[in-house]
């Protein structure tokens, strides 16, 4: 079928539908919410069969969904109705949720249900539960609906608010006089969940040193305490820690009036210089729950070691990479057979930092805080493709961009978990050029003109059509836990393996040799004289780029890559 997608961005959750509903045949073309006429258009163009849209912040316009079937992915369970509903359901603790495709029509969220779907709530971030179990949830639901409306068959009915199985009601929108924080009186449990509640978007209103602010990003600390409820008493990196009336709680993220969200002690690093810094108890470890971006632990026979880098959004700043590739070195220098690279839950790695890049000020511009950037996250890339010691898995539990997308393939193995999506390109960015050795990475596993098409293809690669191109190894459990599970036993055989020091002869022998043919500082030199031109050169628009992405400027167009039905040359199939 032709599918028309409407939607508010190119989100996580619809690029997900879009690999889906491809990979099953479908031709789908994606169009932005920009106004009711664009959308009009759109469809005139298109003439889709269905219309399904995956993530809006306002209503189809009757003169769409009054001629056209068009399927709304709600965040909530069935009968629940409003624009904040993931919001609620954290902040009240909900134990269950789930998703809901219903049947667009005058009244928002109460349409006929074509198919829903629940998930048991953990206690996380709701962007963290979006990416995973909503978007799973979602895709199930969506599969399913797509299904019956090709059938023919099926008729959908609106839900029974009489019906006692129809949990979900009408709530409004989440105010931030409801996220509001009394330090005074509220347990951390509490400012978590609020905290968690707004992540992503819109933050918590509140103050930090006196001035207003929004919170994002917040985590529990089991052992640190003291101060006045509300104070910052601490710092630890990025993080700052402020007390609560029965502990303390982290603040990673914030954004300050008018500002950009960055780092909490980026955003007040003047405030935050006389903090006691509270550092971890061993070296990269730590035994109980508390604020830590950069872990290590071992398996018990000692063959295996696992890297945890769990950056927020996946990016990775200068100082990020170098402390990263410190904890690296330190555990290459540990007896293990092999190293696991797991990045974090949500993402493995979107590359450069983005944020903090913008953020650059005085002696040190944005250009030159990308170019520091760019040859940090290299180092970690060569530390990783020089390893000869040990066998190195990058196993991606969550998605994965950019250069965090070949800073990945400089392991000798990708995993990625079923679900996980990958961005393999850079032209997005202000036709970036991009580096982590991607050229002498990418074309040994997929060919010249499988890389020329990777790199020029703007759209997402799922984990299966990864391993069907050769950019990935294996696609493993799409739940998160079955998948940790089957890293860590395959990592384990692959260190138990009989064969192995024969495959770390050949990986030396076939890195000396690939180094003779080629080093790899000429490999980085040329990708570097393109990204200087990126950084430095008359075109700005990487700059340009970056600053709308950064500032979350409003969608003005749909890029054409994705809205294919406004090319020149497009006509509907007969």
């Amino acid at each position: 079928m032709r599918i028309l997608f409407l939607t508010h961005a190119f989100n996580s959750l619809t690029q997900r539908l879009y690999a889906e509903l491809t990979a099953r045949g479908h031709q789908v073309a994606i169009e932005y919410d920009i106004a009711d006429s664009v959308a009009e258009e759109a469809v005139a163009l298109f003439r889709p069969a269905l219309i399904v849209a995956p993530y809006l912040r306002r209503a189809i316009p009757e003169s769409i969904w009054a001629r056209h079937t068009c399927l709304i992915v709600h965040p909530g369970i069935v009968g629940d109705r409003g624009p904040s509903a993931l919001d609620w359901a954290i902040q009240a603790g909900e134990s269950e949720w789930g998703v809901t495709v219903l049947q667009a029509e005058a009244e928002m969220d109460a349409g006929p249900v074509w198919a829903s779907e629940t998930f048991p709530m953990r206690a996380a971030k709701k962007s963290s539960l979006y990416r995973v179990e909503v978007t799973e949830a979602a895709t199930r639901a969506v599969l399913r609906a797509v299904e019956r409306f090709a059938a023919g068959t099926f008729a959908p009915v609106p839900p029974d608010p009489a019906d006692p199985a129809v949990r979900g009601r009408l709530r409004p929108l989440m105010r931030q006089t409801d996220r509001r924080i009394d330090w005074t009186r509220e347990t951390s449990a509490s400012v978590l969940a609020k905290i968690n509640a707004a992540d992503g978007f819109p933050g918590v209103a509140d103050t930090l040193f006196g001035e207003p602010c929004h919170l994002f990003d917040a985590c529990a600390e089991a052992t640190l305490h003291g101060g006045t409820p509300g104070e910052v008493i601490a710092r630890r990196e990025t993080a700052l820690l402020r007390a609560t009336v029965d502990g303390a709680v982290w603040i990673g993220h914030v954004r300050r009036a008018g500002g950009i969200k960055l780092p909490a002690a980026q955003a007040f690093a003047t405030a935050v210089a006389a903090l006691p810094e509270a550092p971890l108890p061993g070296p990269w470890s730590a035994p109980a729950a508390t604020w830590q971006d950069i872990r290590y632990e071992e398996a018990a026979d000692g063959g295996v070691g696992f890297l945890h880098f769990d950056f927020y959004n996946g990016a990775m700043s200068t100082r990020q990479c170098e402390r990263l590739r410190a904890a690296y070195e330190w555990a290459r220098a540990r007896p293990t057979r092999v190293i696991v690279l797991m990045g974090g839950a949500d993402y493995w790695s979107n590359g450069i930092h983005l944020n903090t890049i913008e953020a650059a000020e005085g002696d040190n511009s944005p250009a030159d805080e990308s170019w520091a950037n760019i040859n940090a996250i290299d180092d970690l890339a060569e530390a990783i493709i020089r390893t000869d010691a040990q066998l190195t898995v990058a196993a991606l539990q969550g998605n994965c961009g950019a250069g965090g997308c070949f800073l990945a393939r400089a392991a000798d193995l990708v995993w990625a978990r079923d679900g996980v999506l990958l961005n393999p390109h850079y032209k997005n960015m202000g036709n970036l050029f991009g580096s982590e050795y991607w050229t002498y990475l990418l074309p040994p596993r997929v060919g010249d003109d499988g890389a020329r098409a990777i790199m020029q293809n703007r759209l997402p690669m799922s984990a299966r059509g990864g391993v069907a191109q050769g950019f990935l190894d294996a696609c493993l459990a799409a739940d998160p836990a079955a998948f940790r599970v089957d890293v860590a036993r395959r990592a384990a055989e692959l260190a138990a393996a009989p064969d192995l020091a024969a495959r770390l002869r050949a990986k030396r022998e076939k890195r000396a040799a690939d180094e003779a043919a080629k080093p790899l500082a000429q490999y980085r030199a040329e990708e570097l004289e393109h990204m200087r031109r990126n950084f430095y050169g008359f075109d700005p628009s990487y700059h340009v780029a970056r600053y709308h992405f950064v500032h979350k400027s409003p969608q003005s167009w749909t890029p054409r890559h994705l809205a294919v039905h406004r090319d020149l040359g497009w006509r509907v199939p007969q």
